[in-house]
């Protein structure tokens, strides 16, 4: 797969210029890359990665990932590195604002890890945003799980509101940034999860506002789906603070994405799409042909048996856990008493 690193810069005028570099990993490439030195400190190793077109090689311990002693975790976990990772753990070090935009299970995680690890040991504040108030609870569980000094802050929950590492809504930061909370001006690191929100044409302007408004001194993680647009964004955020900002891109998808069908009062499922983007059109007509011949209720209803015999064709597959998306909270309720019948996830 393929790694674009672009960093963008703001020169002594008022223009911003971004230097854009693309990095190969092919097949010789990352065979060449595991034949790895091994040194002497404990079993970690030493790789020579490529850097950007026009800069001179160098040396960089990124090969492993060890989470740090300010982890409250009982002993250090190793995590190998993707390159995208790499370089984007290298913008931190470096303390410049980097964009990671990759496919979902990827790990952007790890770059957020690292920056909350950095700041924590440096006894700074951090501030880790989300989009939606049941993903900063989710966060906040994850980060309590590996730090000590973790707090959230949404509009219905305030949990230890004066920890140095605040996990909260992006409206809640907005809010604080209207009134000059004085968190504000004690934070040095902003993470912005799923910033690709931000194309969103009535909450987008959250994240505008709260880009534009945060001091200079703060640098900035963002976390991304895969995005048309980053170069620009990029440009942006070092034309407003007059600092680099990074982007860190890949198009390589780690967990594969498989499309598959199960009409009503149908039998089985059908795979329409693999992973490697193969259309089976016998498949999508064997399942609109089961379709037309049912007249089965609306997959989701309390009345729908197709529900639940989806969940337990997953569940014989191996393909558990899995998330269903309803419309309304009707239809959510009426999934969940369809679902009771069947095993809770271990």
């Amino acid at each position: 797969h393929s790694t674009v690193v672009a960093t963008a810069s703001q020169d002594e005028g008022a223009s911003c210029a971004a230097r854009v570099g693309a990095i190969e990993y092919s097949k010789k490439a990352t065979s060449r890359m595991a034949q790895r030195q091994r040194l002497d400190d404990g079993g970690s190793s030493e790789v020579r990665m490529v850097p950007k077109l026009g800069a001179r090689p160098r040396e960089v311990r990124r090969d492993l990932f060890f989470l740090p002693r300010t982890m409250s975790a009982p002993a250090p976990k190793k995590i190998r590195l993707d390159p995208f990772q790499s370089r984007c753990i290298e913008a931190v070090d470096a303390g410049e604002s980097v964009m990671c935009s990759a496919h979902t299970s990827a790990g952007k995680t790890v770059v957020a890890l690292h920056a909350i690890a950095k700041s924590l040991a440096a006894g700074q504040r951090v501030v880790y945003t989300s989009p939606i108030k049941a993903l900063s609870n989710q966060k906040y569980r994850e980060l309590q799980q590996i730090f000590e000094d973790v707090g959230l802050m949404t509009g219905e929950t305030s949990v230890d509101a004066d920890a140095s590492c605040l996990v909260m809504t992006t409206e809640i930061l907005r809010n604080m940034l209207y009134k000059g909370h004085e968190l504000v001006r004690e934070v040095q690191w902003v993470i912005f999860d799923e910033v690709h929100y931000m194309r969103d044409k009535e909450r987008g302007v959250i994240w505008e506002e709260c880009i534009i408004l945060l001091p200079h001194a703060v640098r900035f993680v963002f976390l991304s789906a895969t995005v048309p647009n980053g170069v620009e964004f990029a440009r942006w955020v070092a034309h407003l603070h007059g600092r680099r900002c990074h982007l860190v891109t890949t198009q390589y998808r780690p967990t594969p994405l498989q499309h598959w069908a199960l009409p009503a009062g149908g039998e089985g499922l059908h795979l329409v799409l693999d992973e490697s983007g193969t259309f089976h059109p016998a498949s999508l007509a064997a399942a609109a042909e089961q379709l037309q011949r049912s007249a089965a209720a609306q997959v989701g209803s309390r009345s729908s048996p197709d529900l639940k015999r989806l969940l337990t064709l997953l569940e014989r597959e191996g393909l558990e856990p899995a998330i269903v998306f309803t419309f309304s909270r009707r239809e959510c309720e009426g999934a969940a008493m369809a679902a009771r019948s069947l095993a809770t996830l271990p």
